[in-house]
């Protein structure tokens, strides 16, 4: 017969925390399906941008000069292996803490929760830990992807009339496209990372964090400025 859970386990893990969790999916999951498929009457800012990347391959196809245009990948594959970078020192950084919860001590003690048991600590952790994998696996795939497209770009003829220039260059968009994508979801997958490090003050907090998070997010892709400024160009189209 295994062993049963301890009761100081089944307690850290109550309905509350549950529903704080559920939360955070939930709100995670939401908005990356909203962001990526908007309603037709509102595009988000992540649909406008994969109109402008093919708009840009179509405008690198006619260009003769394409330096700028490998300048701007290379850009592009900077960021992303910057966030890459970032995303497995944080993932470090939190199996650090996972194995040894002592630096939290002063938290616990302000947040009235001294008392407290080194694993509640350590499963308040986990969500912060996969969230962080995922947005290092997103980055990493979209550098990957970045590189793909790099190599497309490469392959387009200098002539627009030759019947491999377009073709190409469209995939060449849609790669793109993919590369950043993934980039915009490993971003929104380290920004709810730390929405869930605020689990560590409770579920309430967690919840609130949440939802403060989802909304921010939620404008930026709806009703930022940027937003606005794509809307407009599309606007005159």
């Amino acid at each position: 017969m295994p062993a049963a859970l301890p009761p100081a386990l089944l307690a850290m893990l109550q309905a509350a925390d549950l529903a704080a969790l559920l939360l955070l999916w939930a709100a995670w999951t939401a908005l990356g399906w909203l962001s990526e498929h908007p309603p037709k009457g509102r595009p988000s800012v992540t649909a406008m941008m994969a109109g402008v990347r093919r708009d840009w391959m179509r405008e690198f196809m006619r260009r003769e000069n394409r330096i700028f245009d490998a300048q701007i990948m290379a850009s592009l594959r900077q960021g992303s292996a910057f966030f890459a970078s970032t995303a497995i020192l944080a993932v470090g950084g939190v199996l650090a803490l996972l194995g040894n919860v002592e630096p939290l001590a002063d938290l616990a003690a302000e947040i009235g929760q001294d008392g407290a048991p080194a694993l509640q600590w350590q499963i308040r952790l986990i969500p912060a830990a996969l969230l962080l994998t995922a947005a290092f696996l997103k980055f990493a795939w979209s550098n990957r992807v970045f590189g793909h497209a790099s190599v497309m770009m490469a392959a387009v003829p200098e002539d627009p009339a030759n019947p491999l220039a377009a073709p190409r260059a469209a995939r060449a968009g849609e790669l793109t496209n993919r590369a950043a994508l993934n980039f915009s979801r490993g971003l929104r997958a380290m920004y709810f990372a730390l929405a869930s490090l605020a689990w560590l003050a409770g579920p309430l907090a967690l919840a609130v964090a949440t939802a403060i998070l989802t909304a921010s997010l939620a404008r930026r892709e709806f009703a930022s400025v940027p937003r606005d400024v794509l809307a407009e160009g599309e606007g005159r189209r």
